[in-house]
């Protein structure tokens, strides 16, 4: 069968493709500047922003957001009468928690293994890198046939909301009649996926304190309260034995109506170790998908290398929660502050600060875009057709976006499949779905042109 011309084009744009992906790779930008400096991100933010500017793109602008970020955006005019495509994706990445565990440096774009591994890769510098791709081969077959903004965000991984806040302040910079989220990923490589929901979030930081300072654990261990041993207590009120989140008020029995995921599939996915158990109860797609979930995500307590046998006066933990299609973010919000203060042991003094609040999503995946989606990825990947599954991940924008623009029709797709080991050490993109999604992107938006047309 003979290749689609955008499939021939993509295919040979695929070495700039790696050799761009290497330099965004390479900028640190972590959007916190308590871990790495905040110049990595302006330089990661003006690299995106020079990219649009040598694709012809107008209003180039790095957009000063509330939470002191930035967000990169731009816009291509298509044809008259065209309608208006948003592409998102973000350029800020999680750190790369224990360098020494990854098997080549975390910024250093890698290939090995049929596969190119660095921070970032997937997890979004790869969707940044999807969209121009799916660009230029419009632009090498007859050119883009839709009007086109980009925005790049640039403090996603950090849930500081400030591209949402911005966008609420200007509500007509982001307007689009679709908006294809570059964010999420396939249910597995080769296999086209739209994302139906992402799970919300909440973040909040907990404080106990017990005593006026540390004291020998010999002299007054045994009576005086100990607040890291409060800590622990309070941390495992939020699970019950068998791993189900429980955090009171919260409802943790919804169902997952559509695309299941194989309880052996999750485990190899996860990397599950032999005899270790799952948690939870229900189906894997209902715990991941359909159910909140709790996890603590840090905690702050004496390192074993030089510990001391002391009582902790203080301790400090940060926990997240997911929450699901259906629930509110900022009702789970006042019932984990809530649970986290009725549970804390011994009268131990709490406080809780929220760092980070998101909405669930719910996709509308019968609405016209999908078809054309559908049919952009049946020709991107022979033989396979258009699956949805949900997300347990949180993009707060979606919500945002479909606020202020509730006719606008939102896809999500992306490099995220589970091989990829998003927010994990040793991140990688698959090149093969690089390619196919930028050719399907490309698809996409010829069909949705024609279709708007017709």
């Amino acid at each position: 069968m003979t290749a689609h011309p955008i499939s021939e084009t993509v295919a040979s744009l695929m070495p700039r493709a790696k050799a761009e992906l290497a330099e965004l790779v390479a900028f640190q930008s972590v959007a916190d500047p308590a871990q790495f400096p905040k110049s990595e991100c302006e330089a990661a933010a003006n690299w995106v922003a020079d990219a649009l500017r040598a694709e012809d793109f107008q209003d180039v602008a790095l957009l000063d957001t509330p939470d002191g970020t930035q967000s990169v955006y731009g816009f291509l005019p298509g044809p008259a009468g065209a309608p208006t495509v948003l592409l998102y994706a973000h350029y800020d990445v999680q750190p790369p928690l224990d360098e020494s565990a990854w098997l080549s440096p975390p910024f250093e774009l890698t290939e090995r293994d049929g596969r190119w591994f660095g921070r970032g890769a997937a997890d979004c510098k790869g969707g940044f890198i999807m969209h121009l791709l799916a660009l230029r081969a419009l632009k090498a077959n007859g050119g883009v046939p839709v009007s086109v903004k980009v925005i790049a965000e640039g403090s996603e991984e950090q849930g500081t909301g400030g591209l949402e806040r911005y966008a609420e302040a200007h509500p007509d910079l982001l307007a689009a009649d679709t908006i294809v989220i570059g964010d999420t990923g396939n249910f597995r490589v080769g296999l086209p996926t739209v994302t139906a929901t992402l799970r919300g979030m909440t973040m909040l930081r907990v404080t106990l304190d017990t005593l006026e300072g540390n004291l020998h654990s010999g002299q007054f261990g045994g009576a005086a309260p100990d607040a890291l041993a409060a800590m622990i207590q309070l941390l495992a009120s939020l699970r019950a034995e068998d791993g189900t989140t429980t955090v009171d008020g919260l409802a943790t029995d919804a169902d997952w109506q559509g695309l299941h995921y194989p309880e052996a599939e999750f485990r190899a996915d996860a990397k599950v170790l032999d005899g270790v158990e799952l948690i939870g109860t229900g189906t894997v797609a209902d715990r991941i998908w359909a159910r909140p979930a709790v996890t603590v995500i840090g905690i702050d307590c004496p390192p074993v290398v030089g510990a001391t046998p002391s009582l902790q006066a203080t301790a400090r933990a940060q926990v997240s929660l997911r929450v699901p299609p259906g629930q509110d973010a900022a009702e789970a919000t006042q019932l984990l502050t809530a649970h986290l203060k009725a549970h804390a042991p011994w009268g131990a003094r709490v406080a809780v600060e929220q760092v980070g609040q998101g909405q669930a999503f719910r996709a509308d995946i019968s609405s016209p875009a999908y078809t054309s989606m559908a049919q952009a990825m049946e020709t991107a990947y022979p033989g396979e057709k258009m699956q949805s599954s949900g997300m347990g991940g949180s993009i707060p924008l979606c919500n945002t976006l479909a606020t202020l623009y509730p006719e606008a029709e939102i896809l999500l797709i992306g490099l995220s499949e589970p091989e990829a080991q998003i927010h994990a050490v040793n991140e990688s993109v698959s090149p093969e779905e690089l390619e196919r999604l930028s050719v399907a992107e490309a698809l996409f938006l010829q069909n949705y042109a024609e279709s708007k047309r017709a």
